[in-house]
């Protein structure tokens, strides 16, 4: 009793210390801790299931590729217009990350040469190059957020997703079409992303502003499963679309030969008379077909 009293006391003497005492002290460790709930759903979201298992199309790598490109550019933008600002300055790595250059090279390959007219540009990407811009402009501390979620992701899990996409795409061995996973001036990515952890670790912040940015990270894996979700709409919809058996025009005109086939009323409201009714003819066959199946049968029996 004497000791649980002892904390409880100790507790309310120093309720700030208590609540950050569990919390690591470096912010990358912080990132990672806070984000790993929503990490693993973002793993877990159908789309980058099937990603992940092989089962992936053309189409759907496509539509993600081109997704990242608007974001990409978003995000590098933001970075370009804070790169001497102190709160960014030390994750400004520019020749070893920005993925721009490499994007718009996929989206040649792609898309072919006029790609900037023909990439989609959907609602869940729009929206998370709105929070891009918005956060550049107004908070642009948390923009170290959004770096760490999205360049240390492709320097780990994206260099496994870039192995499943060229095996089961068929794609050629020399890269071509996956210039985005690929980082020629990181000689090893285990160093480079200690490297930038180090750097996020040197960031002045408040406890405030450190918690911000734990949100932001937090927030920036949300907008990834919605931009994964949407997608996987997107998919899903295009393959029923193709599919004859889902085509309502399809169903429509089932329905109408159904109802073609189905007995009548006359506007007298009497039943017309049945197609065997209106065709002697037609009975008798039937009536012989009967007899003669009937002599065939027993003469097998026998």
């Amino acid at each position: 009793m004497t000791l649980v009293w002892e904390v409880d006391a100790e507790a309310e003497i120093l309720p700030k210390r208590d609540c950050f005492f569990d919390m690591p002290q470096d912010l990358s460790e912080a990132l990672k801790e806070a984000t790993k709930e929503v990490h693993t759903q973002a793993e877990n979201a159908e789309f980058m299931k099937n990603f992940q298992k092989g089962e992936l199309t053309q189409e759907g790598f496509k539509l993600v590729m081109a997704s990242l490109y608007h974001i990409y550019v978003a995000l590098e933008e933001e970075i370009e217009r804070n790169k001497e600002n102190p709160v960014y300055t030390p994750l400004y790595f520019p020749e070893e990350l920005h993925r721009r250059a490499s994007l718009e090279q996929d989206m040649a390959f792609w898309y072919g040469p006029r790609w900037q007219e023909a990439i989609p540009y959907t609602q869940a990407t729009k929206r998370y190059v709105q929070r891009l811009q918005e956060v550049g402009r107004t908070e642009p501390e948390l923009l170290v957020a959004h770096a760490y979620t999205r360049y240390l992701g492709d320097l780990s899990g994206g260099q496994v997703l870039k192995k499943i996409a060229q095996k089961a795409l068929n794609l050629p061995s020399s890269g071509e079409g996956l210039a985005f996973f690929t980082f020629p001036n990181i000689a090893s990515a285990t160093k480079f992303k200690q490297l930038y952890r180090s750097r996020m670790n040197t960031l002045e912040m408040t406890p405030e502003v450190r918690q911000r940015v734990l949100d932001e990270a937090k927030t920036a894996f949300l907008l990834n499963i919605q931009l994964f979700e949407e997608l996987q709409g997107l998919l899903t919809q295009k393959a029923k679309d193709h599919d004859p058996l889902q085509a309502p025009e399809l169903h429509r005109r089932a329905g109408s030969k159904v109802q073609d086939l189905a007995p009548t009323k006359a506007s007298r409201g009497k039943p017309q008379p049945s197609v065997l009714s209106q065709a002697p003819l037609l009975r008798w066959v039937l009536t012989l077909s009967f007899l003669v199946a009937t002599v065939a049968v027993g003469l097998y029996a026998m």
